[in-house]
């Protein structure tokens, strides 16, 4: 099984992010993705068909890596990120890992004023407990614990200093909202964060060719990235030995997902984000959830046609 990987990622080169945000975007941003990209008239059609009649606004963005064919539904505008903004968090927390600010190992104690209401593991501490750094990061991406994403967040300088890293890096539509000065009329729009489904995929893209922060930084946020907990939308309708990095989010009227697919053909990087959706409900039919999954087997089946994979009968018990 041939497994394509980029130049980028074997050599492993250095990458000098901290330079101007607008030499960062030609040269980090625009060109690798420009670079010899078409778009897929028939894989469009194919995604407008599946969208057609979905009770919201629907933003698509996908790339096959390899041949550079991409698909664009309002791939430009702004969406709300929900547990998506959990990535750009992690990004610039590496950042000052890797600046020698923070110890990804480095031991922290847990406050019960840190507490989010959910249904967080972190959650369960108790007031005074130690956790690592590293299991923060792992608890956030994998598990998508609020606590830890927001203790996170505040460990990597709060939302302003992550949106100034994220504009240094060229990205002019992912922002951290919640808890951020100044980003007050941006959160009651989109909650927690924004993004546009091209910009989402393409950091996913940045940090599995080692372009984000260093190589090995890159590495290890995309091991984490391998490991979601949330299996039931995208990845469900992926053959299992297949690896995917992902991140999953959803709020009451929004569900989203990006994943970038280990293929044999090539890996190809999809993102999928709702918005305005009518149907709010929390189960697994609802519409949002379902669009997802039907996006994700129809882009598997695009690209690797050889290859059919339908989950197995008796799935359905493992399923939200």
């Amino acid at each position: 099984m041939a497994i394509y990987h980029s130049g980028t990622r074997s050599q492993g080169s250095p990458l000098n992010l901290r330079c101007s945000g607008l030499l960062l975007w030609s040269l980090l941003l625009i060109a690798p993705v420009l670079q010899a990209q078409h778009r897929d008239r028939a894989l469009e059609d194919s995604l407008r068909q599946l969208v057609e009649g979905f009770r919201g606004d629907v933003g698509v963005y996908v790339r096959h890596l390899p041949s550079g064919r991409t698909a664009r539904l309002r791939a430009d505008e702004r969406f709300p990120t929900a547990s998506l903004i959990k990535v750009p968090i992690m990004v610039a927390l590496f950042d000052r890992i890797e600046r020698g600010e923070l110890s990804y190992r480095q031991k922290l104690v847990y406050r019960d004023s840190l507490y989010y209401p959910g249904e967080d593991v972190l959650g369960s501490f108790k007031d005074g407990e130690e956790v690592t750094l590293s299991k923060l990061v792992l608890l956030m991406i994998t598990m998508s614990d609020n606590t830890a994403a927001l203790w996170c967040q505040q460990l990597a300088g709060g939302g302003a200093a992550i949106n100034a890293f994220l504009a240094s890096m060229g990205y002019h539509h992912t922002r951290v909202n919640s808890r951020t000065p100044g980003r007050e009329q941006a959160w009651e729009r989109y909650g927690w964060g924004q993004t546009s489904p091209r910009e989402i995929a393409e950091l996913l893209v940045q940090i599995y060719e080692g372009d984000l922060v260093s190589p090995a930084a890159s590495e290890e946020m995309y091991r984490r990235l391998t490991a979601s907990y949330w299996t039931d939308e995208a990845l469900s309708q992926i053959p299992p030995y297949i690896q995917t990095a992902s991140k999953q989010g959803a709020v009451e009227d929004s569900r989203s997902e990006v994943v970038l697919v280990q293929a044999p053909h090539g890996p190809y990087v999809f993102s999928v984000i709702t918005r305005n959706q009518v149907d709010t409900s929390w189960g697994y039919t609802n519409e949002g959830f379902t669009l997802i999954r039907r996006i994700s087997r129809m882009l598997w089946h695009y690209f690797e046609p050889g290859i059919p994979y339908t989950p197995p009968s008796g799935m359905e018990k493992y399923r939200k």
